[in-house]
C-alpha cells in the first residue's frame, strides 16, 4: 500500500481505514485490530455529527480528519520505512510480534493516538483562544466511547470466550475501569491541547517531543505490565480463538460503513 494524499473528509478517513483493514485481513497483520476499532469510532462520530449531537459539527469533522491523518500518515510512513513518532513506532513494532494479546495491541494503538495525537490535533483545529470553545464537544466524545465499551467487549469475548465469565465475576467493574481509564486519557489529552494551543511552532515541537517520550512509559506498562498481569495475558493468548485474520474480522463485524 503506497502513500496516499491526506484525508480531507470523514468519508476519506473511513475509506482509508477500510483499505488498512482489508490489507491486514489479507496478510494476517495485527495492525488491523486497531484499524477495525478506529473505523467503528469514526463511523459513530460521523453519525453523531449528522444527528446534530455536537455544538459545532463542522468543527468536529475537521478535528476528526486532522486527528485521523496523524494515524494514517504514521501508518504509511512506518510501512515505507520512514521515521514516525516513538509512540507509533512502539505500537507498530509490537504488531510484528506474536507475544501480545488483542487487547494489548488495541491499548498500544490507543496510547499513541489518544495520549499523543489527540491533544496535537485539537490544538491544531482550535489554536489560541479558540481552544476554549472546543472543550464541550471534545468531552462529548467520552460519552460516545463509553457507550461502545459493551460492544467491544462482546467482540473480544468472541475471541476469548472466558471473558464472559470474568465479566460476570467482576460485576461490571471492568467496564467502569475502562470508562475511567479512557476518561483519564482524554482528560490528559485535553490538558495537552490547552498547553499546545498557546505555544509557537518551536515551543510546540519541543513539547510534542517531550510528550512522545512520556507516552512510551505508558506503552511499556501495557507491553510489560508485571509478572501477575503478564501471566494472565499469557493465559489469554493461549485461549484466544482463531487466526489474526479471523480476529480482525470479529473486531470489524460491527462496522457498517
Amino acid at each position: 500500500m503506497q502513500t496516499t494524499a491526506p484525508a480531507t473528509t470523514i468519508d476519506d478517513v473511513l475509506e482509508r481505514l477500510r483499505q488498512i483493514i482489508r490489507h491486514a485481513e489479507a496478510t494476517g497483520n495485527t495492525m488491523g485490530y486497531f484499524a477495525a476499532l478506529y473505523h467503528r469510532v469514526t463511523a459513530e462520530v460521523k453519525h453523531k455529527i449528522a444527528e446534530g449531537y455536537f455544538d459545532d459539527g463542522a468543527r468536529m469533522a475537521r478535528l476528526d480528519v486532522c486527528f485521523a491523518n496523524r494515524y494514517l500518515e504514521a501508518y504509511d510512513a512506518y510501512r515505507e520505512g520512514r521515521p514516525v513518532t516513538r509512540a507509533w513506532q512502539y505500537a507498530f513494532d509490537a504488531a510484528g510480534t506474536k507475544r501480545y494479546i488483542v487487547l494489548q495491541h488495541l491499548f498500544l494503538g490507543m496510547n499513541a493516538h489518544i495520549n499523543l495525537d489527540l491533544g496535537i490535533a485539537a490544538a491544531e483545529t482550535a489554536p489560541g483562544e479558540a481552544i476554549a470553545s472546543l472543550e464541550n464537544d471534545f468531552k462529548k466524545i467520552n460519552t460516545i466511547l463509553t457507550g461502545m465499551i459493551d460492544e467491544v467487549q462482546r467482540q473480544l469475548a468472541a475471541i476469548w470466550p472466558l471473558l464472559h465469565l470474568l465479566d460476570r465475576l467482576a460485576l461490571r467493574t471492568d467496564e467502569k475501569l475502562a470508562a475511567f481509564s479512557m476518561g483519564k486519557a482524554r482528560d490528559a489529552a485535553w490538558h495537552n491541547a490547552l498547553e499546545l494551543s498557546r505555544m509557537n511552532g518551536t515551543a510546540a515541537a519541543a513539547s510534542i517531543d517531550a510528550l512522545d517520550a512520556k507516552v512510551i512509559d505508558y506503552a511499556e506498562l501495557v507491553a510489560r505490565p508485571g509478572p501477575l498481569a503478564t501471566t494472565l495475558f499469557l493465559l489469554v493468548r493461549l485461549g484466544e480463538r482463531g487466526s489474526v485474520t479471523r480476529k480482525i474480522t470479529i473486531l470489524d463485524s460491527a462496522n457498517t460503513l
